[in-house]
């Protein structure tokens, strides 16, 4: 078999959550384009449709529903929606998550850590146990967790988010572990600083820029599309050998 056809997705199945814009809706179209048909996830049904919308005219097999990932009830129905459309789930994106505060940690709440934790992990994590049965049905699976550095090394003012992101680290692990028998695989991606509408408040701001660029290896500010590559690789067969990694796409800032 050629290399490339181990990168195609015809007939395959993907939610992608946080896929009306930035990191899921690039990853999406990459998903797409590479023959899969897609369940757009995000809390709004307007911009779903919309992009559903615009993937369809690309010949993309499309289908969005709104859900929050902070709750348990949507994501069940979500599932449901896209089983009775599709068919089945051969692949999950966790990109979903929210960082509604910043600043140091002392000043945080129990709300807001319950928040912060509800839609980053414990939606990930539902997601994931809603669609194991599907793909332990089918004898395999790929589930792709968009975490961050920050769960690596944590920056000033982010804590909670670092927290979340950590923990969707070790997540990943475990599901790699316990679902390897089922020819289940979990990995991880951690971006950088990306230049997407999540991060504006970083990228607008001259002084965290600055630094963020200086620190990087390669000295530019990445698109969505970075990561896109990244996630095709893991959903499909060019991976098949891969689970329970840990994959930075940061420029080198972690180095």
């Amino acid at each position: 078999m050629s290399i490339s056809n181990k990168f195609r997705l015809d007939n395959k199945v993907a939610i992608v959550t946080g896929a009306s814009k930035g990191i899921g809706k690039a990853i999406a179209l990459a998903l797409g384009q590479q023959g899969a048909k897609i369940v757009i996830v995000s809390r709004k049904q307007e911009a779903v449709d919309q992009t559903a919308k615009e993937f369809l005219a690309e010949g993309i097999q499309a289908i969005g529903i709104a859900a929050n990932m902070g709750d348990i009830s949507q994501i069940k129905n979500m599932v449901d929606q896209a089983v009775k459309h599709f068919g089945g789930i051969d692949i999950v994106i966790n990109n979903a998550a929210i960082n509604p505060t910043f600043g140091p940690i002392i000043d945080t709440d129990n709300a807001v850590f319950d928040k912060i934790m509800g839609v980053n992990v414990k939606g990930a994590l539902e997601l994931c146990k809603q669609a194991y049965p599907f793909m332990k049905q089918k004898g395999a699976g790929s589930i792709i967790n968009i975490s961050s550095i920050e769960g690596i090394t944590p920056g000033m003012g982010l804590g909670l988010y670092s927290i979340s992101k950590a923990t969707l680290i070790a997540l990943t692990k475990v599901l790699a572990k316990e679902w390897g028998s089922d020819n289940i695989r979990a990995n991880v991606i951690c971006p950088g600083l990306i230049n997407t509408k999540f991060s504006q408040a970083l990228t607008d701001n001259e002084k965290i820029l600055k630094h963020v660029l200086a620190k990087q290896a390669l000295p530019q500010l990445a698109e969505p599309i970075d990561i896109a590559g990244l996630a095709l690789f893991l959903a499909s067969d060019a991976s098949s050998f891969c689970t329970g990694s840990v994959i930075t796409a940061d420029g080198g800032y972690t180095i």
